[in-house]
């Protein structure tokens, strides 16, 4: 026995001792059960009030949890007769620490959320509680939002589609239920606002997230994007995708493992005589020459839609638009799109309307949003293989909690058949046998092709069976909730139907459900009687034929989309089975490494139809699939440094521009940007240590005139004796104040200030979409740099900050020249212009809230410096604590010049952490 298995056996794993720690905390809250059981239903909710003063009076939530505890369980009983038990406390006692409480299916995770929400709540700040899809987010609202006002809490859902008024309240909510879709949608929108009460989102406290997994790994890679239309191309899409079809497979090379397709040479010189002859490339034009980028974009997606995207498996095409398919959950992504035209490429290689190219206004990643949060929990079945990820990027623990009743399910050695055709005779004649005799089965498919294909060879054999997949994505909960009935067989493609429990014998309230919409005038009590005795009747028949028997006809690349099909079976100490049925013709198995395999198989002399069933299988299975886990996680992390860059930059935009919107008089920050740029201006004409014959006077003239709106002698103020830079940068600033100061007394200070809020904040947006496009731009063309031997990421970095830099100037001279050029007008004019202005804003209100949200799908990006070209989703800011001012002279520790996220996050008039002894907003933290 090795020493770690020795410790181990001594001390506990440190899942062991995590789980010890909680022990006193549940002694407690059990032991104060029979006080908060007196109380009246008042009595609860007079509790709620006074923790919220405690609370605010300085106690901890810690010192706190042990009764709010017991009061959210007691409130738990008496509306919905559910009382959490002690491993329910456990995984929401992890949940308040900020980990990932890994609780099995069936396990009660629903319920478990509405107690640290509770006490998290009890701040008045607002919990956030995301699921998967919105079926989850109303039925867990209305389910759970009756824990929460027995408590005196009040609950909101948010929906998309959602009245304006309706989905603030939802915001206001002390637990608000939302999809991670809507959430970060609505974090871009209110960062498209123009005023702090059209923001819907109060801030980022605490939220907890249901299928974390899901949402934080397998969407990790997915950009939220609220775009707007560009120009119309559909022309070139059709005229590309006709060519690709005259391509010999010598013209390209297809990369299975990295999911990526290229032109070999040989491609490349067939391309370009085609392009040529079609006209779509000039004459004496070679696909080599910038001039033909866009073309060969356009072409690279075309093979790509081709030969990387399988209708009925990456994609359907439903009313004659292409919609995707997530490859994780099996279901429809509807208004997602790919970017970079490669949607587009899809829609011309199936014959749809092909919609316009969208341009980016604002995007986020889920990896970024959820960073936002203070603090961060999540809950689900699978999480255990992607710990190092969830402490690396999310710094969330992982916390196996026990389950209530040991695991009776037997999860058998997989079944490996040489071709696909054994594979499926097998699968079949398995599913007849446990139908047979009254087994419930669950088949878990990779695809929904493979879903039908399954489904027409059960017809074959006269087995009545449902399909659960992309296209029968509204009947899902139903499917799902019948999936435990005796005899019952479901296939469902990659676990579509999460959320929802497999009940052996039935879902008694879903039964109990239809059967007063049915009916009704009928008694519920009668009805739910009835029901409840002819479940308990068929539970028994099916528990006495084995359970649910989950059968995999494919691994999946992750071991954890594995684990959650085998943990539909065997919820709270039910019987149950599962097995994987494999041939050496699957992806994974074709992909890496089959072939010694099949020439084992081979001389080990197996017959037709005969499996190789053996634990070393299972073994080298699963390190292939750790192997496929740990590339994916590096690509994900890859593409996160490269996000970092973008959340720095968004850190400082989305604060300036909240700041702009609570600030009443932006005078400073407008004065600020003015010096700004006279500075700017006399050191591009009158250089430091230059002269006063190498000064550019008439140019200064001419520039002060452009950008300041004013018109003074500059030139004579060159030639006079004793002037200096300074003093024309002085004498310059004064006359620009004096200017503004009569617009000021011209318009009224109070109009004045509202056309300065509104000129910097139209400036702000419209200089941040073109920055992001100039990112987007940089993005793909680094990468190439690798080939230099020289590191994508830092090239990436300081181009991006020399970018931003420039912004920022940009920034200070249009705003300043905007309110140079505004000139005193008649109150009618004045009034003219406040309208337009306020159109404007109603226009941009309603580009925030109408603009396609559209979440760009994973699109298969190369490993390595190829990931790094691969389209990148911009990150929002992760919160930074305030770094210690530094005195003049010394720079706080860790400060660098060209990384913003070193900084800190000191106030605009607090010293900048570089040393200078200057005010932040006058040094590294200005606008100007």
């Amino acid at each position: 026995m090795g020493i770690g298995r020795i410790a181990k056996k001594i001390f506990g794993t440190p899942n062991d001792r995590k789980i010890k720690a909680t022990r006193p905390l549940i002694e407690k809250i059990n032991a104060l059960e029979p006080e908060y059981q007196a109380l009246s239903d008042e009595g609860l909710i007079a509790k709620t009030a006074e923790f919220k003063e405690r609370i605010a009076g300085g106690e901890r939530l810690d010192d706190v949890l042990p009764e709010a505890f017991a009061n959210c369980r007691e409130a738990a009983r008496r509306a919905l007769g559910l009382r959490p038990f002690d491993v329910q406390l456990m995984g929401g006692i992890f949940l308040h620490q900020g980990n990932i409480s890994e609780m099995k299916t069936g396990e009660g995770k629903t319920l478990v959320a509405t107690l640290p929400a509770y006490l998290n709540a009890l701040t008045g700040k607002g919990v956030h509680i995301v699921t998967v899809n919105d079926y989850l987010a109303r039925r867990d609202a209305e389910w759970m939002g009756k824990v929460y006002a027995a408590l005196g809490l009040t609950t909101g859902v948010v929906v998309p589609q959602q009245p304006e008024d309706e989905k603030r309240a939802a915001y206001q909510a002390d637990v608000t239920y939302a999809t991670n879709n809507e959430l970060g949608f609505d974090y871009l929108r209110d960062n498209m606002k123009s005023s702090l009460e059209e923001m819907y989102q109060r801030g980022h406290h605490y939220a907890i997230v249901d299928e974390v997994d899901s949402i934080l790994i397998d969407e990790a890679r997915t950009p939220l994007i609220i775009s707007g239309p560009s120009q119309d191309r559909s022309e070139l899409y059709r005229d590309v995708d006709r060519l690709i079809p005259e391509l010999a497979e010598e013209h390209y090379s297809i990369d299975e493992k990295t999911r990526n397709v290229t032109f070999t040479d040989e491609g490349n010189e067939v391309l370009e005589e085609m392009l040529h002859a079609r006209g779509l490339l000039p004459e004496g034009q070679s696909l080599y020459d910038p001039e033909s980028t866009t073309v060969v974009h356009h072409v690279n997606q075309g093979l790509r839609a081709h030969k990387m995207f399988q209708k009925d498996k990456d994609y359907i095409v439903r009313d004659g638009q292409v919609v995707l398919i997530d490859e994780f959950t099996g279901r429809m992504m509807i208004g997602r799109r790919l970017s970079d035209g490669l949607h587009q490429a899809i829609e011309a290689k199936e014959g749809c309307d092909i919609q316009p190219e969208n341009v980016t206004l604002a995007s986020i990643t889920f990896q970024n949003y959820f960073r936002l949060y203070e603090k961060l929990a999540g809950m689900t079945g699978t999480a255990t293989t992607e710990a190092e990820e969830f402490a690396e990027i999310y710094g969330l623990g992982v916390v196996e909690v026990p389950t209530n009743k040991p695991i009776a399910r037997l999860d058998e050695d997989d079944q490996v058949y040489r071709t696909a055709r054994e594979k499926y005779e097998a699968i079949v004649e398995e599913i007849r046998k446990a139908h047979e005799k009254g087994q419930p089965v669950l088949v878990g498919t990779t695809s929904i092709e493979k879903s039908e294909a399954l489904s027409s060879l059960l017809e074959k054999e006269g087995v009545p069976h449902n399909v659960l997949n992309a296209r029968q994505h509204e009947k899902e909960a139903k499917i799902v909730a019948d999936a435990g009935r005796l005899g019952a067989v479901t296939i469902a493609t990659n676990m579509a139907g999460r959320g929802t429990d497999i009940q052996l014998g039935g879902n008694v309230e879903m039964k109990v459900l239809e059967e007063l919409a049915a009916d009704p005038d009928a008694h519920p009590d009668e009805v739910r009687a009835r029901i409840e005795a002819e479940h308990a009747e068929e539970k028994r028949k099916v528990i006495e034929a084995g359970g649910l028997f989950v059968l995999a006809t494919e691994r999946h690349e992750s071991r954890r989309i594995d684990n959650q099909l085998r943990g539909r079976s065997g919820r709270q100490g039910d019987p149950g089975r599962s097995q994987f049925y494999l041939s050496l013709e699957d992806d994974l198995m074709r992909i890496f490494g089959s072939d010694r395999l099949d020439k084992m198989l081979g001389r080990l002399g197996m017959q037709e139809g005969e499996a190789i069933v053996h634990p070393w299988v299972n073994k080298s299975l699963e390190r292939a699939q750790a192997k496929v886990e740990a590339r994916n996680f590096d690509i994900r992390k890859q593409l996160l440094k490269f996000d970092d860059v973008m959340n720095d930059q968004r850190k400082v935009v989305f604060g300036q521009r909240r700041e702009i919107m609570e600030a009443d008089d932006l005078s400073d920050i407008v004065e600020d940007m003015r010096h700004q740029v006279i500075e700017d201006l006399v050191n591009q004409y009158l250089p430091p240590k230059s002269y006063a014959d190498q000064w550019d006077t008439r140019g200064l003239y001419a520039a002060t005139i452009e950008k300041l709106g004013i018109d003074v002698p500059v030139i004579d103020w060159g030639e006079e004796e004793g002037v200096d830079q300074e003093a024309m940068r002085e004498r310059l600033q004064k006359a620009a104040d004096e200017h503004m100061a009569k617009k000021v007394t011209a318009f009224g200070p109070e109009n004045m200030r509202s056309i300065e809020k509104q000129v910097l904040l139209q400036t702000i947006d419209t200089k941040w979409r073109e920055h992001l496009l100039r990112l987007e731009h940089l993005r793909s063309v680094v990468a190439f740099r690798g080939y230099a031997q020289r590191d994508p990421l830092n090239e990436y970095k300081s181009e991006a900050f020399q970018l931003f830099e420039s912004m920022l100037d940009s920034l200070r001279e249009d705003v300043t020249q905007r309110l140079a050029q505004i000139r005193p007008m008649t109150e009618e004019e004045q009034n003219e212009m406040m309208r337009q202005l306020q159109e404007q804003q109603a226009r941009l209100r309603q580009q925030a809230e109408n603009a396609a949200p559209q979440q760009a799908a994973r699109v298969p990006e190369p490993a390595g410096a190829g990931a790094a070209a691969a389209r990148a989703p911009e990150g929002a800011a992760a919160g930074g604590g305030a770094a210690p001012a530094a005195s003049a002279g010394a720079a706080a520790p860790g400060f660098v010049e060209s990384d913003p996220s070193t900084w800190g996050n000191p106030g605009r008039n607090e010293p900048c952490p570089c040393g200078s002894g200057r005010k932040f907003k006058h040094c590294h933290g200005r606008l100007g």
